[in-house]
């Protein structure tokens, strides 16, 4: 378990553990209680644990394609490049990134004013759900660090796939169909939590307002905040024997 690809699978399970423990507690104790009330610190702290945990993940899943990409296209490498101080430095730049953005957009969201009451149109303190509750002209610096976080995450993504490209090059170049079987299998998994992570994202945000309503809402961040930590244990698990 001291291995980096182990390394890299305990800290996104600290953070799906983190991301869901924010949001179903709370939903699940206002449905059994009958309250939909939250203290202002309180859907503050949601905000911030929920930035912070997903975008730290969303590094880490960065991370563990280039994990993926040395341990396959630069075998020979692959103890020098993915060291443990290596390892180490990179979760906690994937931490420290987190941290950052959520400081970010939590301190710029909770200093706006609020000019259409207070209530929250979701089962947790939702970022978009709180802007549509600003007034319309305060909320410009977070529609700038919406668009700067966008692009970071848009830059991980290009990375995420120029890794995989340059990895099944390679893989397809195997001559031995166990090899190439026991590649893929490598892949596979951390292929799966990044097209959960990213299209439920992407869908969550940028679907049309057209086609928004409270109900699709819900189920829309029920997808990307509650799914994706309870399913993406089982992903790894399926094709990892250590586990």
């Amino acid at each position: 378990l001291h291995t980096p690809m182990s390394f890299f699978l305990l800290n996104p399970s600290l953070l799906d553990l983190g991301s869901i423990s924010t949001t179903v507690p709370k939903a699940m104790a206002s449905s059994l209680w009958d309250t939909r009330d939250i203290s202002y610190s309180g859907c503050a702290a949601q905000v911030f644990l929920l930035l912070f945990f997903l975008g730290a993940e969303c590094a880490l899943l960065t991370i563990m394609a280039y994990d993926r990409y040395v341990a396959i296209c630069k075998p020979l490498h692959y103890g020098t490049l993915l060291s443990s101080r290596a390892c180490a430095h990179m979760a906690a730049a994937a931490w420290g990134s987190g941290f950052l953005s959520a400081v970010l957009h939590t301190a710029n969201t909770f200093s706006i004013s609020l000019c259409q009451g207070n209530a929250v149109d979701q089962f947790f303190c939702e970022l978009p759900q709180i802007l549509k509750l600003s007034c319309s002209d305060s909320n410009l610096g977070e529609i700038w660090l919406l668009i700067l976080g966008s692009s970071v995450a848009f830059v991980s993504f290009v990375f995420i796939v120029v890794s995989y490209v340059q990895i099944f090059r390679v893989v397809l170049r195997i001559r031995s169909e166990q090899g190439r079987h026991k590649a893929f299998s490598t892949c596979l998994p951390h292929l799966a939590v990044v097209s959960l992570f990213v299209s439920t994202g992407i869908f969550a945000h940028l679907k049309p307002h057209s086609i928004s309503s409270l109900p699709l809402d819900v189920v829309v961040s029920i997808l990307y905040s509650v799914v994706p930590p309870a399913v993406n244990p089982l992903i790894y698990s399926m094709k990892n024997k250590e586990i």
